[in-house]
């Protein structure tokens, strides 16, 4: 019997990586939604390949996705833990929003 590819093994992959750029980019919830979307695929795939090992030939990359989500969803819990500790020591999302604004300003960016 020919062996075929698992479906989501590939875009679960890219999304994993995905996950980085976002967690960084987004204060960490892009990364936690990437990679919360990569591990439902992944696990979805796992489950498949469970029923039927024999068929598919690919589940190396599915393990690779499954690492490569994890440390994707550590590093956007790690940005958000860091973007509300951030906040909270601003004094509050005003405060926050003002010392950006002032920052920007300094730069020459800001209005």
């Amino acid at each position: 019997m020919e062996q075929k590819k698992l479906p989501n093994a590939t875009i679960a992959l890219i999304l994993g990586i995905i996950s980085y750029i976002a967690c960084c980019c987004s204060m960490g919830i892009g990364g936690l939604l990437f990679s919360g979307i990569a591990l439902f695929l992944v696990n979805k795939d796992t489950n498949l390949y469970k029923e039927n090992p024999e068929l598919y030939n690919n589940f190396s990359q599915v393990k690779t996705a499954k690492i490569i989500a994890i440390i994707g969803l550590v590093l956007a819990v790690l940005a958000l833990g860091a973007s509300i500790f951030q906040i909270i020591s601003a004094g509050g999302w005003e405060a926050y929003q003002e010392s950006q604004q002032e920052m920007l300003e300094q730069l020459g960016i800001g209005n």
